[in-house]
């Protein structure tokens, strides 16, 4: 176990998914000591975080109000990602907790790939890859398809990534309805016309989803959400994999309820192998991709330990989650 550094805070990684943790060094220099781990719960963490100043996560968790009890020095929980649904924010709020995500870093990638899986789901992209691959160089097989242009999209969730999907989805013709309580119709100058789950479910040829995930969006698509759809429509998910219900899904698509899935995201993750969601010709998978570019890698990585900086220096940081904790936080901030 490694103390702190005389004069330096300590910031604890949880864990991270890149080849060096020098861009963190660099970001946080002589404010504080890193201590980089690789672990996937918090019980493998806090025996070095019980006296952190500040922990920055990506996967690790999930973060309860127990563990945080546990390190009573931290101030601030950073997120490499968008969604929080590993921490406890309102036990975080109760302990003078300051909690931060990087809610920007892979708009343009993950509007691209929801895409991408929509377009290699409408033409069949993959399923005729695979037939030429394997000496089959014929159109029939993959028919039925249809045209894109004239097309519904629904969007459930209307934020920053789903809003540059619309823009995208406009481009190739395609209709734009959403779905998203927190959302007026018009209050965002691109395409979309707002509409209820259910009208947005029923009408759409393809249904990407974008909510985060939270106790009302888990399972959102299940056995009777799924019922409504089009036969013809396509799921696309490159939000959070419990959005859907897995064990619903299969079904809708054995019983022909619905045509096909394009996932970055599932539940669980990654998909055991074998698995009913594999080797399905109606069903595309990528490996939770979709947030990855170059340059989304820059924004993911610089992103949290720039939220600490702050902190560690004193000034309120950029993208707190949980801002009811302004004014009394750990931090004095």
């Amino acid at each position: 176990m490694v103390g702190k550094a005389a004069g330096k805070a300590k910031v604890v990684l949880t864990d991270y998914v890149w080849e060096s943790v020098q861009m963190e060094r660099d970001i946080l220099g002589s404010l504080a000591e890193l201590t980089p781990l690789q672990t996937k719960k918090p019980e493998d963490f806090l025996a070095e975080a019980k006296d952190c100043d500040a922990l920055l996560n990506t996967y690790a968790g999930p973060i309860t109000a127990d563990h945080m009890a546990q390190m009573p020095q931290c101030k601030i929980i950073a997120r490499y990602g968008i969604g929080v649904d590993t921490i406890d924010l309102s036990a975080a709020t109760a302990a003078g907790i300051i909690v931060t995500n990087n809610p920007t870093y892979c708009i343009e990638e993950v509007a691209e790939h929801a895409m991408a899986l929509l377009l290699a789901a409408a033409r069949k992209i993959a399923f005729y890859d695979r037939q030429v691959r394997s000496g089959v160089w014929a159109v029939p097989p993959g028919k039925p398809m249809f045209r894109l242009a004239g097309s519904t999209l629904g969007l459930i969730g209307f934020g920053n990534i789903s809003r540059a999907v619309a823009v995208r989805a406009a481009s190739f013709g395609m209709k734009v309805l959403f779905y998203d309580p927190y959302v007026q119709d018009g209050q965002f100058p691109v395409p979309g016309a707002k509409a209820e789950l259910a009208d947005v479910l029923k009408q759409a040829d393809y249904v990407s989803l974008h909510a985060p995930l939270m106790a009302q969006t888990k399972h959102m698509l299940n056995d009777a959400t799924l019922a409504t759809m089009k036969p013809t429509a396509v799921i696309v998910n490159c939000g959070r994999g419990p959005l859907i219900d897995t064990d619903a899904l299969v079904r809708a698509l054995d019983n022909k309820t619905i045509a096909g899935a394009a996932l970055d995201t599932t539940d669980p993750e990654p998909l055991p192998n074998p698995h009913a969601l594999r080797g399905r010709e109606n069903v595309i998978i990528t490996p939770h991709a979709a947030w990855y570019s170059e340059q989304g890698m820059i924004g993911l990585q610089s992103g949290a330990p720039n939220e600490v900086r702050r902190v560690l220096s004193g000034e309120w940081p950029v993208n707190v989650v949980n801002p009811a904790v302004k004014g009394k936080s750990r931090a004095g901030l």
